[in-house]
């Protein structure tokens, strides 16, 4: 099973819909990304948010549309996209994607990224028209050319022992870089495929297209 989320951030931020528009696919609306899915004609399963981002009409709309629709006072402890997460973790889904999710208020996509973290044994990706980001565990990855020209790593602990990168522009073996270490910005894939592995810590990849691509 595959979920996609769909957040309240900027539409020109949001890749088209309509490769990802199949029948197996459980979609959810969270806060404002409920309206977005109605609007691209795609009807979500279910709902999360307190809606404060949306006026009292498109809420009355969105109440006509929707059967599980799940309110939350405005005033809470986590954010719409947490509370949504919480329940999709339950849900043991093959792939999670997040939409809506960049853009607008860095907070919020600070606080997104960090939810990756949170649910790091859960297989999710934030994706926007231009990246992908995934956060990882120690392990060996496979990597494949996909379109997106850059593939950064990013530390996410205080420190990630061991990378391995091989298929790349600029390899690495048995590498150690600390929080704060831009090393692995802006790396190339020149194979079909890659690998990156390291030993220790929690690390995170991003995936990027040129700006005149994505937009």
């Amino acid at each position: 099973m595959l979920i996609h989320i769909v957040g309240g951030g900027p539409k020109e931020f949001l890749p088209s819909f309509q490769p990802y528009k199949q029948q197996e696919i459980q979609w959810i609306g969270v806060d404002r990304g409920v309206l977005t899915l109605l609007q691209a004609g795609i009807r979500p399963t279910k709902a999360f948010g307190d809606f404060d981002s949306i006026s009292k009409q498109e809420l009355e709309y969105i109440q006509t549309m929707l059967k599980d629709l799940d309110i939350w006072p405005s005033e809470k402890d986590k954010t719409d996209m947490e509370i949504a997460l919480d329940w999709v973790a339950e849900q043991q889904a093959d792939r999670i994607r997040i939409f809506g999710a960049t853009g607008g208020r860095i907070d919020h996509l600070l606080g997104n990224i960090q939810l990756l973290a949170k649910y790091i044994a859960q297989p999710i990706e934030i994706v926007d028209k231009q990246n992908v980001v995934t956060i990882h565990l120690p392990g060996t990855y496979s990597v494949e050319k996909d379109g997106h020209h850059y593939i950064s790593f990013i530390p996410i602990s205080y420190e990630v022992k061991g990378i391995t990168l091989k298929g790349f522009k600029y390899p690495l073996e048995n590498c150690h870089i600390q929080l704060g270490s831009t090393l692995c910005i802006s790396n190339e894939l020149i194979q079909s495929f890659g690998t990156f592995s390291f030993s220790e810590g929690i690390l995170m990849m991003v995936r990027s297209k040129d700006l005149e691509e994505a937009f």
